[in-house]
């Protein structure tokens, strides 16, 4: 979900996010997640979906996933019709991201901002999963959406029958977390679904996400594993400690654009304890020098490397690390932070918990 500043072509930003994963999908990036918002000039990206689609026959290797699909926002039946179309496009490399969606903005335009969007969110996966797994003309009565071709099918000639995935039963599920001790997180471990922790939470909440996913599997008998936990961090790599500092922790970079941006949409919405490192910590701490440096990894290969596995010491074992998209305020940085992060920085990671 990269940030934007406001006035950029708008061209030209679509083109540097589709520029940032080919370049993932020739380096080894293993997974790419794209988010969505409706109403936000600064989060460009208004469908997932759609802009998978663009990549989905240019990338070779890396699964390309929704990060997330904002469930309340769409009618059950065209999010398991275009999903499973995008999932035959990307030949299974689809990863289902969802979310209930955290900005008001879209709530409000969408008429469900008073609406309990958790409640939404659940029953649309429920919908989804209900189409994939059953067969027209479908019976799906719920809260919010009812499901039916009755009248209208004719299974000779193909139609009121929604599309399937190709994998099946369905594509892997990932459900994105932000909040400390998410409920969200226990029911995704009760389900069999795996997680992807927010990279603006702060690491001591980031851990109690692994308490959540192990409680929530064992209330289905099942055993969690690191595997299904994914962990966003923002991390810039340079071959200078100085460019490092500059460019990911200086007031005038797109990463203090990035978490200003975010700091006043979240602590606007009444969520400040989202930054903070304790309970207890004054709201006057949360300062964009505080979250900048307690939430920006940044540095060269050997530090950042350094800072990776101290965040694995904090929140424990996790499957793998989310290395979250920014502005391309300097392609040329922006392509060698991606570059060192695969060539030098995962070698020593990788390496150092082998021992």
């Amino acid at each position: 979900m990269p940030l934007h500043p406001l006035g950029r072509d708008y061209r030209q930003t679509l083109r540097e996010d589709r520029a940032a994963i080919l370049l993932a999908d020739e380096l080894g990036f293993a997974e790419a997640f794209v988010g969505e918002h409706v109403t936000d000039l600064a989060e460009t990206v208004t469908s997932s979906l759609t802009f998978l689609a663009s990549l989905a026959y240019e990338t070779r290797q890396i699964r390309l996933g929704s990060g997330t699909i904002n469930l309340p926002n769409s009618h059950p039946a065209a999010v398991a019709a275009q999903v499973a179309m995008v999932d035959h496009m990307c030949d299974g490399r689809f990863i289902l991201g969802i979310s209930p969606g955290g900005l008001r903005s879209d709530a409000e335009v969408f008429g469900t901002l008073d609406e309990d969007r958790k409640a939404m969110a659940r029953e649309a996966i429920d919908q989804v999963l209900a189409i994939w797994a059953g067969e027209a003309p479908y019976d799906l009565r719920g809260d919010y959406w009812q499901i039916s071709t009755a009248r209208t099918l004719d299974a000779a000639i193909g139609q009121g029958i929604i599309l399937k995935p190709l994998q099946l039963p369905h594509p892997p599920i990932a459900v994105a977390t932000m909040s400390p001790h998410s409920d969200s997180v226990l029911q995704a471990g009760r389900r069999g679904w795996s997680i992807i922790s927010a990279n603006f939470l702060q690491p001591v909440w980031v851990a109690s996400h692994w308490q959540q996913l192990v409680a929530g599997a064992a209330l289905s008998g099942r055993q969690a594993s690191p595997q299904d936990w994914r962990v966003a961090r923002s991390i810039f790599v340079a071959d200078s400690t100085s460019t490092a500092r500059a460019y990911a922790k200086g007031h005038d970079g797109p990463y203090a654009h990035y978490y200003r941006s975010l700091m006043r949409k979240l602590i606007g919405n009444g969520r400040p304890e989202l930054f903070k490192t304790r309970p207890d910590q004054p709201d006057a701490d949360i300062t964009l020098d505080f979250v900048l440096d307690s939430l920006v990894i940044c540095g060269t290969p050997d530090e950042v490397a350094d800072q990776i596995l101290a965040l694995r010491a904090t929140v424990g074992d996790f499957g793998t690390l989310v290395y979250a998209g920014h502005d391309w305020a300097d392609p040329q940085l922006a392509r060698r932070s991606m570059q060192l992060m695969t060539e030098a920085v995962m070698p020593r990671v990788n390496a150092a918990l082998r021992h």
